[in-house]
């Protein structure tokens, strides 16, 4: 049986992760601190997992955690781009330091191969759509310049210490397990909470900036695609993961309303420090090289969320 090592397990993605790969029948370990995943995101399968409670500057038990694991999907960051912007040797630490933390224990420990979670951030706002892996990239935060340094050690220990490597750049990821509470959270987790409550939502800027939204089910399909793939076809490589789709905030957030119900128009303020514009992924060397292909699109994702909320006992329902 394969043996999967998820960092951040008790996060949005990672908890997802967890529960798929579990049904495809991998043996699944995880680590987190807890810091911002969630106990209750691990509760219908706390008992199918082995749990080391660490963070990423605790070398001896990512050694533990990495001993005898196949492969390592590595979702353990601090993810907030204004958070990095208040803190950023906060982010660093975790994002880049902790990063090649890992890779060294994950070596050390003989494991194959690590898939590493980046961020389409590290494009910067880029003139030229879709935006495609070949780019130049001009981080816009520390958070960004993090993620770019963990990818950069990725391809280094490809390279020259023996262990595969994958990235993934991830466009906007949304769906059930995001926290809505957190000031970092993303923006349509805090959209939909605040829509079946009856509050009035806020759009930082005009809401014509756009994002390539990818639900969080097209994230794990490609995850463990990545596990699988044929190392000549992915080791070493950067890949976009998103659905190839633009949609502005406006645009979403019309969806919401009509899929919570909610009448009233957003409130718009200042646009935030670091945002960028625009953003539209291609995502074809994914699927040249993984035979990744979106299953889940950006209406059905956000029905599927807005049910998810609406049924999760922390809200009140619509």
């Amino acid at each position: 049986m394969t043996t999967l090592l998820i960092t951040g397990i008790a996060g949005f993605i990672g908890s997802n992760l967890a529960k798929s790969a579990l049904e495809h029948g991998y043996d699944v370990r995880g680590l987190d601190d807890f810091s911002s995943g969630k106990e209750a995101n691990l509760e219908p399968i706390q008992d199918q997992i082995t749990l080391f409670r660490a963070d990423l500057s605790d070398v001896v038990t990512l050694r533990r955690a990495c001993d005898g694991a196949d492969c390592v999907l590595h979702h353990a960051a601090i993810a907030s781009v204004p958070r990095s912007m208040n803190d950023p040797m906060q982010s660093h630490e975790s994002n880049a330091t902790g990063t090649l933390r890992l890779l060294l224990a994950a070596r050390d420990a003989g494991v194959r191969r690590v898939v590493f979670a980046s961020s389409s951030s590290v494009y910067g706002d880029q003139g030229l759509l879709p935006i495609h892996e070949a780019l130049p990239l001009d981080p816009l935060s520390p958070y960004a310049a993090s993620k770019l340094a963990g990818e950069l050690y990725m391809r280094i220990l490809s390279r020259f210490f023996g262990i595969e490597t994958v990235c993934f750049r991830y466009f906007n990821v949304f769906g059930p397990n995001q926290d809505p509470d957190s000031p970092y959270s993303g923006v349509l987790a805090r959209f939909i909470q605040q829509m079946l409550n009856g509050e009035q939502p806020t759009i930082f800027g005009d809401g014509e900036q756009t994002r390539d939204f990818t639900y969080i089910e097209n994230v794990v399909q490609a995850n463990l695609l990545a596990v699988q793939a044929p190392a000549d076809q992915v080791d070493g490589r950067v890949f976009n993961l998103a659905t190839g789709r633009q949609a502005s905030l406006n645009e979403v957030y019309a969806i919401l309303q009509r899929a919570t119900s909610y009448s009233q128009s957003p409130v718009y303020a200042e646009p935030r420090q670091a945002d960028i514009k625009h953003s539209l992924a291609d995502i074809s060397a994914a699927r040249d090289a993984l035979g990744f292909r979106p299953a889940v699109g950006l209406e059905e994702g956000l029905r599927k969320t807005v049910e998810w909320y609406r049924t999760a006992s922390r809200l009140i329902p619509a």
